[in-house]
């Protein structure tokens, strides 16, 4: 019987896949030619990519079928398609970062996050949309050399920034898994945007070799997925230390897979409800969906008990601001004096704001980071994982910039970039419009195994992960 569209190949999980072409039941070139024909059915509205990647793709995927038809299976990434933001180095292929002032630039290095999934036999399709340089002002000013990526499950919205191709990849189906990076949201939001499951691990738990920086001290890379499983798949490939990368942490790596499926019961949850002054900009379906990430969670055996942020989210995100106009003006310099007339508004704005930040002020910024994160962490430690909201409002139209930016800087993000632990964006459903809501989970530094474990126990008892959008 012929696949339906929202059973098609494309529409399996990593994890899906995965166990289908272990079993050989599916072909790794077979299921490439999925994701291709869903590209070029789709991707023309979408704008998910700015490089595709097809014959080297074609290549690899010969190559993983191969390799499993002879019984050399590398593990549950083997032979699957999938993305990555175009700030991540590819060797021999154009890594532009959307920006007109690297349409030349041809890395001679692979970033670590693509060497490693090579090595675990993963098909890299191509190169996916993202905000100039991976970052900007919260504002989408259609003044880049591409497109902007399309919310697949209304193509007037927003997908969230900066990993917007990374968010409508997955959502649509042209990519299956697809890894962003997060500097105060940019993997979280676009997922939230985009109704997917959005990691941020710990900062330093995944190299940023060959990865454009943006703000050395919080840039995080991670991926964003259909389901939690894949999400613990991609994890479990791609952490771990670097020494080329002076932030990488040298802590072991958990096999995430294995917690996966124990469920909450006899864990102490925080639920974190109460932002303070920004607890009324909460979206009604987005607190409705955190209520009821809360009653399943309750349901299953877990102790719930209410928690605090020790200081306002504003005063958090006052600090990564400072920080992160510092730290990318710092990187980015050059390009600004040199070729600011080049680019988009939203970059040369926010590099703008590095202008006008004292030094004093930034050693200021990292003090009292220094004591949020403490007290941050000791708020953390006093339970399991906490869940909170995460992106404010669902994905607004693109016709509204100062809607847009207010879904980009409404948000209760910048606590877990400026402490550095790791936070989850959970789909919890959908409003009454049918786009996306969402959820936060957050743990312990390096316990991303209960952060997923925690997510997992939700999403199993929810059917959201049925419903696909049709872009």
């Amino acid at each position: 019987m012929p696949l339906t569209l929202d059973h098609a190949l494309f529409h399996l999980s990593a994890g899906e896949a995965a166990r289908l072409l272990q079993a050989r039941e599916l072909s790794p070139v077979e299921l490439l030619d999925a994701f291709l024909d869903r590209i070029e059915a789709v991707d023309d509205r979408v704008h998910s990519y700015l490089l595709l990647t097809a014959d080297s793709a074609r290549a690899s995927a010969r190559q993983a079928e191969a390799d499993i038809m002879a019984g050399r299976w590398r593990g549950p990434l083997h032979g699957i398609p999938y993305a990555v933001k175009d700030n991540y180095y590819t060797r021999g292929v154009r890594t532009c970062g959307g920006s007109r002032l690297l349409l030349d630039f041809v890395p001679d290095h692979d970033a670590a996050v693509v060497e490693k999934l090579a090595v675990a036999g993963a098909v890299l399709l191509g190169k996916l949309n993202t905000w100039e340089y991976g970052t900007g002002n919260g504002g989408v000013y259609f003044d880049l050399p591409f497109e902007p990526a399309r919310n697949p499950w209304n193509l007037d919205h927003f997908t969230g920034g900066s990993s917007t191709g990374s968010g409508a990849a997955v959502a649509a189906g042209t990519a299956m898994v697809a890894m962003g990076s997060d500097t105060t949201g940019s993997v979280r939001l676009p997922a939230a945007a985009c109704g997917l499951q959005g990691m941020k691990p710990t900062y330093g738990r995944i190299s940023r070799h060959g990865i454009l920086p943006n703000c050395y001290s919080m840039d995080t890379p991670g991926p964003l997925t259909w389901t939690v499983e894949d999400s613990a798949i991609m994890l479990r490939a791609v952490a771990g230390h670097d020494a080329r990368d002076p932030g990488s942490a040298n802590v072991p790596v958990a096999d995430y897979l294995a917690a996966l499926e124990r469920g909450v019961r006899g864990l102490t949850i925080g639920v974190l409800r109460d932002l303070g002054s920004e607890t009324d900009l909460v979206d009604p379906a987005n607190r409705a969906g955190l209520e009821d990430m809360a009653r399943v969670l309750q349901a299953q055996g877990a102790r719930l008990v209410d928690v605090l942020l020790p200081a306002p989210v504003a005063d958090y995100r006052a600090v990564t601001s400072v920080i992160n106009w510092s730290e990318s003006l710092a990187i980015h310099e050059r390009d600004l004096q040199e070729r600011g007339a080049d680019m988009g508004y939203a970059l040369r704005d926010k590099l703008m704001s590095g202008y006008t930040t004292r030094a004093v002020d930034y050693l200021a910024a990292q003090r009292r980071r220094r004591e949020l994160t403490d007290a941050t962490n000791a708020m953390l430690n006093s339970v399991d994982a906490v869940i909170t909201p995460c992106a404010y409002h669902v994905a607004p139209p693109f016709a509204d910039n100062d809607v847009v930016r207010a879904f980009t800087s409404e948000n209760a993000c910048p606590p877990f970039n400026a402490s550095g632990h790791p936070a989850m964006t959970i789909c919890t459903g959908f409003d009454a419009g049918g786009l996306p809501t969402n959820a936060q989970i957050v743990g312990r530094w390096f316990d991303e195994a209960t952060v997923l474990q925690v997510a997992r126990a939700y999403e199993r008892e929810t059917d959201w992960r049925a419903r696909r959008p049709r872009p």
